[in-house]
């Protein structure tokens, strides 16, 4: 999904489940004419955002950055910088993990 004021460079890959969303809401009022404000993010030149990545509000993605998939972003990231989820964990079920009683 694409917000409306997102703001997306040259040669930009956009893998599926990407989401260029809003912090805040749209600003309708019933008794005057929609206001737009700038809500979604500023994607700049040659970035890649992987599967799953949901970056929410004016916030600018450096050109050349790389998102990795699955990462929920809220703020601004640098030209040619990395940006990765923490590395999934795998516990013990017997001894690392209880289940909720009741």
């Amino acid at each position: 999904m694409i917000g409306e004021t997102a703001v997306i460079g040259a040669r930009v890959r956009l893998y599926q489940h990407v989401t260029l969303g809003a912090r805040t809401p749209r600003g309708d009022d019933p008794d005057r004419p929609r206001t737009r404000y700038a809500r979604h993010p500023i994607v700049e030149d040659d970035v890649v955002i992987y599967a799953g990545t949901t970056i929410l509000g004016r916030v600018t993605i450096g050109a050349g950055a790389m998102i990795g998939g699955n990462v929920w972003l809220l703020e601004d990231v640098p030209p040619g910088q990395l940006v990765v989820q923490p590395e999934a964990r795998v516990h013990d079920h017997a001894t690392d993990w209880r289940p909720h009683d009741g």
